[in-house]
């Protein structure tokens, strides 16, 4: 009818106007907001496509799966780690780190990210092992890394304490209390962490 035709025009002329990355983008959008609305197994390519007003067909054309549409939403959406803090004692930047660390993990697509991985089976949670790794765990230890060798310098931190294992240290005890012990990390949790395991990990012998 008439009145179906014109109320129909104006967004379908809105679709056919977004072209590639603006298109892109409200597809990601519009799988982040499925995520948080009915979850991994309520999430349909036909749904995405319906919140980005678009079309089935322009979603397929750039992912073929869902679990490739998702591992791209969520990694878009991660905050970035990128700069290590610098605030003159290795107790205030590992505390600011892993304030940022803390904030990302619960962040929507951090949350997001974890409730996919618990609903999903094993083998679909392996899609999402790279956006854990690439996305929170690599780029904290980086900046650990950081911290400890400038720590290292100004004579916190014993030179044998800049290790692989030392910066696996918060990340695992970070991502072990999130998960099996559904900690939400508040602050003084993660002061206590700092004093209670990190400073007396990196102390030099007899300070």
């Amino acid at each position: 009818m008439v009145t179906s035709h014109w109320t129909a025009a104006p967004a379908q002329a809105a679709s056919l106007r977004r072209r590639g990355a603006v298109l892109e983008r409200a597809i990601l959008d519009a799988a982040l907001e499925q995520l948080s609305t009915v979850g991994w197994n309520g999430l349909t390519m036909e749904g995405v496509a319906a919140g980005a007003q678009t079309g089935k067909a322009a979603v397929y054309r750039r992912w073929s799966s869902k679990e490739d549409l998702v591992a791209d939403a969520l990694q878009a959406a991660l905050p970035q780690l990128e700069e290590a803090p610098d605030l003159g004692s290795v107790r205030e930047d590992l505390l600011a780190l892993c304030l940022q660390a803390r904030d990302a993990m619960f962040s929507r697509p951090g949350s997001a990210l974890r409730s996919v991985i618990h609903e999903c089976d094993s083998m679909q949670a392996e899609r999402f092992h790279s956006v854990i790794i690439e996305g929170l765990v690599e780029p904290t230890i980086k900046l650990l890394h950081e911290v400890i060798i400038r720590g290292v310098e100004r004579g916190e931190v014993r030179p044998d304490a800049a290790n692989g294992y030392v910066y696996d240290a918060i990340p695992a005890m970070m991502m072990y209390r999130a998960k099996v012990c559904v900690s939400e990390w508040p602050d003084r949790d993660i002061e206590e962490m700092i004093d209670q395991l990190m400073l007396p990990l990196l102390r030099p012998e007899g300070a």
